[in-house]
């Protein structure tokens, strides 16, 4: 696993997704621990699982900076895109390149936004914000935002507050076409790698904690 982890590297991938999952690791005892994926499409359209680290405590966007800094000291010069969950904090951790365009998750979005619904106004909620991740462009997008933020008002104040808070992340996939819309718009790709993690954790048990990495992952 070690050498895997620290082989060459392309210098420049045009999209990135990362994405972390809990599973029990066994260390000094067993206890979960946030796993760190990082999935690439690479210039000539292939994925590569560019790195899978262990880390500490909950997920959070002080060790991604520390993978992103690792992935660029193996000379990844430069990400065009990078496609997260819309975890806090993230953003800033790309800093490392600076160029790179950040596109939150939109099935992630619309999950943390069905959490403000009940069950009987999810489906409302739903088909009312699908015109704003589905609109032509941008500016299309903002004016069904704006009249969803009209009709909603107060009952929806809080999805309000999360779309707007997200907007600069959420809206860059809405420059591209149709058919790249749909591999940029979420981290669904990563997903397959997430349930063989899940299900290797449930074959074998909890993995022993070596280099970082569990060693179920070998």
């Amino acid at each position: 696993m070690a050498e895997w982890q620290s082989r060459p590297l392309d210098p420049v991938y045009p999209v990135v997704f990362v994405d972390a999952i809990n599973v029990k690791v066994r260390g000094d005892q067993v206890a979960y621990r946030p796993i760190y994926l990082a999935l690439a499409v690479t210039v000539e359209g292939t994925r590569d699982i560019l790195g899978i680290w262990a880390g500490d405590g909950g997920e959070g966007a002080k060790h991604w900076l520390q993978v992103f800094t690792e992935l660029k000291n193996h000379r990844v010069n430069d990400v065009l895109m990078l496609v997260c969950d819309g975890l806090k904090g993230l953003p800033d951790a790309v800093a490392v390149w600076p160029r790179t365009i950040v596109q939150t998750c939109v099935v992630h979005l619309l999950r943390n936004s069905f959490r403000y619904a009940s069950q009987v106004d999810r489906d409302k909620m739903a088909c009312a914000l699908k015109p704003v991740y589905t609109a032509p462009n941008e500016a299309a997008a903002t004016e069904r935002f704006l009249e969803f933020s009209e009709a909603g008002g107060k009952k929806y104040q809080a999805v309000i507050k999360l779309w707007s808070d997200a907007w600069s992340e959420f809206t860059p996939f809405l420059h591209f076409d149709v058919e790249i819309r749909k591999v940029i718009c979420s981290t669904n790709a990563i997903e397959s790698v997430n349930a063989r993690i899940r299900k290797a954790v449930r074959a074998r048990g909890p993995g022993q904690a070596a280099s970082g990495t569990p060693a179920l992952l070998k």
